[in-house]
Formats: structure tokens, C-alpha cells, sequence
């Protein structure tokens, strides 16, 4: 975004140039943008704390579908919501009901609507499908607790005896799970349950295809009759152990297989918190899987102001793969395509279980504003977690990188209340009603990013190369298409940068008016973002 420019006007002048046939209005009239699935801009809602239309204290999908225009203008095509089923605890990852909505969020009706609002206007919907495990109050796990129920074996039993012998009973902690004792106990029984994450959310047994038979029917019940357009499925990689990662990949392939004959168009996506190798094997299963590595690559890269090969990481952010976010991307690509060629590369920064950008970068504007360029500017389909877009802080316990969206100052009729936040209010955070007037404010940055991202053919589906400047403190790398580039370069420093870019000085787009170009050098001031293409192009 240039500063004391109008962000409309930047974008027309955006698309000119980038020679993109859309119409782009310079009112409050809504901006013709091409469509650019599956490589898309999503948004990720937990509706808990989104938007509470009837002030009861709690998000519901009545408050989310009143901001469908405030999304579809900032440029999003898909949106994620965490989960929405019936559940004891407030983050919903335990469901005791897979074919309904939790009361507090609202009815069935509630949510066809919004589905059927979004759709109208071009987006997506994506759901959280938590198959890994149920809870403990699923009628299910309730009933198996009787030795003799038919659905004893919906779920993994043994013997302490068995899992001594088999050295199981302990566990050391993981990236994604604290919890080192997954077998459990109950009163009067020899046989214990497995749980990965806790006791609270026993895992199903997909080695009895009775389990795998309801599973695949609730999966054709939200997208044939509810209308959804596909399912973000947690806890991918722990269907079944490590030891049977064969399996694991088997099984997502035919979950995909059998999704694609209710739905053609569905769309999946993994969460496989792992090492690249681990990772890529899963790919076959799905149309995309979250890109932790390279997520912490560019948040280091930032932190750091300096391009790393190699780091250390927070204990909480333990990273696999190590090297620049080109690197990174390309080397994922590559180890993602040899398994699924149409597989889309799912980018990101944070999401709800990593502490929220701001806070992870001191509370730094401008890296959290770097940070989101860089995303913007790489290949794949980027997914933003709500409240990025006007820089809410958040650091765990999780229920504190999960606080309330701010719409407008207090008082704020749509602000959820279940919660009082730690980080995010107003005090630290101006109000997103705020920033819309505020051309420099970080929503207006994302908002201006986001769209010319999808009104370029180059940004939105363009293959990604290194640009070597001999210089750490540069992040640079092209982007080309049909025979068409850009030169994008990103200053992580807070010095000033000069470099010599060639026949690269026609600026597309950038983050601040005084980047200059004389003949062919670039001045580039601390922490700023250019987007340049060829001068004879």
C-alpha cells in the first residue's frame, strides 16, 4: 500500500498495469475481481469469537453471515471455520454430534443460510471435520463403555498388561499433543482406551469399517445436504500410529476418493504437523495441507531481519525443515507434486494454535505488516487467521490467541463477550471501523494486498525462483507466468537498502511512497515491500 494513496485508486492503477481485464470502481461500489480458486485467498473463523448477533455473549453464524460483505470486499474466497458442532468444551474439537450445530452458535437453518449467503457471493465454505477422535460424551464412547456394546469396538482398547509389554503406556510429548499418557483407564475394567490428545477425546478405531462406513456418510450428509464446499480434517496424520503410516496414507486416499463421488469439487485440506518427508507421503489424500515449515520461516525471517538458512526456533514452534520461505516453498512443491500433482500449496502465518503474529514480532507494525507481504507475494493458496488483518496480539494459553474480533469501538453490539481479552481490546488494537479510514492501517494493508494479489495472474498462479542480492537482510525472489515476471523484494532490516535491479523498474506495487528508483537502483527503506515488473513488458 502507498501511503496518502487511495487504496481503490492503487488498485486500478495495480490492474492496469498488470493488464487485468476487471472493472474497478473508485466508490464503495464492489471491485470485479477474477476468480483464483483452488489458489485462493481463505479466512479462518472461530465463531465463538467472530461476531454475536443477538448479545448473548457468544459468536453465532447468524453475527458471521452479517459480515460476509465485509470479507468478500476484503478479497476472501473460502472461508474456514473451526468447529461447529455440538461439544462440552468452548474450542469444539471434541464433538458429541457430527450432524449438528452447537446451540450457542445458532440452527441448521441458520447455517444453510450462511452457506447459501456465501455462495452467492463467490466464497467458499470450509468446515473443521474432527474424525480423529469424538468426546467422551459422544453417545458412542457412552455407550462403549459397556464391554458388550455394538460400539465397544468404534473405539481402541487394550490391556495394561499388553501396552507395558508393548512399551505404549507412556509417551514423550509431541508437536501437536501434550499429553504423554494416552491410554486410559476405567473404573472396573482391565481393558484402557486410547486417546492421543486426552482422555476427554478418545480416538475411533478405522480398523472396523463400521467406523469408517458412518464416518464417510457424515462426510456426505454436510456436502450433499448441507451444502458445504469441503472439510478441513484435524489431526490428519493420527488416524492410525506412526508405526502405520502406510495405513494413514491409504486411508486418506480413499476418504478423498469417496468424498469426490458425493462431491466432485470438494476440497480438503490436512492438518499433518510433521517433517517435510512425514508430510509429503499425505498429500495423495488431500488437495492441500497446511505449510508449517514455511510459516515459521518467514515469522523467523522477520523476527531475525535477516533471511536464515537455519535457526532457533520457540519450543512451542519446533521446526522440521530449515532454509529461506523460497527455499522452503520450492522444496515442499516439489516433494508435495511427486504425490499428487494438482495438490495447492497451503500457506499461512499463524493460526489458532500458534501465539498471533503481533505478539510473536514484539508487537512490531511494520514486521507484522512485512510479514504479511511476504505471505501475499508468495505462490500457493494463503490462509489468514481472523483479526490478523487489524493486528490482534494473542499469546497461549489458547483461549488468548482465540479473543474477540474488534468491529468497533466500545460499545461494540457485535464484539462476543465470553470472554474478557488479555491481549486483544482497546487499548492495544484500533477497531477494525477505525482502521477502514485509516489508509495506513494494517486492515488497509491486507486489503490492498489480498486484492492485487487476485487481480494478478503472475502473484495468484505464478511459479516462484530465487533471487540471490548477496545481502541476508533481502528477501528477494521472481514470480513468472506465461512468459511474464516480477521482481518482488522485501527489506527485513530497519536500514536503509539500495541494490541495482535491472531492466526490473516499473513499480506494480509498494508498501511506501518513498521507494525510489533512479535508472536502476532501488532505494528500499526498513521493512518495506516492492513488487516491480520489466520496463519493456
Amino acid at each position: 500500500m502507498i501511503k496518502n494513496s487511495h487504496p481503490s485508486l492503487l488498485l486500478l492503477l495495480v490492474l492496469l498495469a498488470l493488464g487485468c481485464n476487471q472493472t474497478v470502481s473508485t466508490n464503495n461500489e464492489q471491485e470485479m475481481l477474477p476468480n483464483r480458486w483452488p489458489n485462493a485467498v481463505s479466512y479462518e473463523i472461530f465463531v465463538q469469537s467472530f461476531a454475536d448477533s443477538n448479545s448473548d455473549s457468544i459468536g453465532d453464524i447468524n453475527g458471521m453471515t452479517t459480515k460476509l460483505d465485509y470479507l468478500e470486499d476484503l478479497g476472501i474466497e473460502n472461508i474456514w471455520l473451526m468447529p461447529i458442532n455440538p461439544s462440552p468444551s468452548y474450542h469444539k474439537y471434541d464433538v458429541t454430534d457430527y450432524k449438528g450445530i452447537h446451540p450457542d452458535y445458532g440452527t441448521m437453518d441458520d447455517f444453510k443460510n450462511f452457506v447459501n449467503e456465501s455462495h452467492k457471493r463467490n466464497i467458499r465454505v470450509t468446515i473443521d471435520l474432527v474424525i480423529n477422535h469424538c468426546s467422551s460424551r459422544h453417545p458412542w464412547f457412552l455407550s462403549a463403555l459397556n464391554p458388550s456394546s455394538e460400539y465397544r469396538d468404534y473405539f481402541i482398547w487394550s490391556t495394561k498388561e499388553e501396552i507395558e509389554e508393548a512399551g505404549n503406556l507412556e509417551k514423550a510429548k509431541t508437536g501437536d499433543s501434550d499429553n504423554t499418557r494416552q491410554w486410559n483407564e476405567v473404573n472396573g475394567q482391565d481393558e484402557l482406551y486410547f486417546s492421543y490428545f486426552y482422555s476427554g477425546m478418545p480416538d475411533l478405531n478405522y480398523d472396523n469399517p463400521k467406523v469408517r462406513e458412518v464416518v464417510y456418510a457424515i462426510g456426505k450428509y454436510w456436502l450433499t445436504e448441507v451444502g458445504v464446499d469441503g472439510f478441513r480434517l484435524d489431526a490428519a496424520k493420527h488416524i492410525y500410529p506412526d508405526d502405520r503410516a502406510d495405513d494413514n496414507h491409504a486411508f486418506w486416499a480413499e476418504f478423498k476418493e469417496t468424498m469426490e463421488s458425493y462431491n466432485p469439487d470438494v476440497y480438503l485440506v490436512g492438518e499433518v504437523w510433521a517433517d517435510l518427508e512425514t508430510q509429503a507421503a499425505f498429500a495423495k489424500g488431500f488437495d492441500a495441507l497446511f505449510n508449517f515449515d514455511l510459516a515459521f520461516s518467514i515469522l523467523e525471517s522477520v523476527k531475525n531481519q535477516r533471511v536464515l538458512s537455519a535457526s532457533i526456533f520457540e519450543d512451542a514452534w519446533k521446526i522440521n525443515e530449515t532454509g529461506s520461505p523460497v527455499e522452503l516453498f520450492n522444496k515442499s512443491e516439489k516433494a508435495f507434486k511427486n504425490y499428487n500433482k494438482d495438490y495447492v500449496n497451503t500457506t499461512f502465518l499463524t493460526n489458532h494454535d500458534q501465539n498471533r503474529v503481533m505478539s510473536f514480532l514484539g508487537n512490531n507494525q511494520e514486521q507484522a505488516l512485512l510479514a504479511a507481504s511476504i505471505l501475499m507475494t508468495l505462490p500457493g493458496a494463503p490462509y489468514i487467521y481472523y483479526g490478523e488483518e487489524i493486528g490482534m496480539p494473542g499469546m497461549k494459553p489458547d483461549p488468548n490467541i482465540r479473543e474477540p474480533f474488534l468491529w468497533t469501538a466500545l460499545p461494540d453490539s457485535m464484539r462476543t463477550t465470553w470472554m474478557t481479552a488479555k491481549y486483544a481490546n482497546d487499548l492495544t488494537v484500533p477497531p477494525l471501523d477505525i482502521q477502514m479510514k485509516d489508509e495506513g492501517s494494517i486492515y488497509n494493508h491486507y486489503r490492498s494486498l489480498i486484492r492485487t494479489r487476485r487481480a494478478s495472474e503472475i502473484l495468484s498462479l505464478g511459479e516462484l525462483s530465487n533471487v540471490n542480492l548477496e545481502d541476508n537482510e533481502l528477501l528477494a525472489f521472481k514470480r513468472s507466468f506465461k512468459g511474464n515476471e516480477l521482481l518482488v523484494l522485501h527489506n527485513l532490516s530497519d536500514s536503509l537498502k539500495k541494490c541495482n535491479i535491472g531492466n526490473f523498474n516499473n513499480k506494480m506495487f509498494s508498501t511506501n511512497n518513498q521507494i525510489s528508483i533512479n535508472s536502476n537502483e532501488l532505494t528500499l527503506p526498513p521493512f518495506q515491500s516492492v513488487i516491480l515488473s520489466q520496463s519493456n513488458k
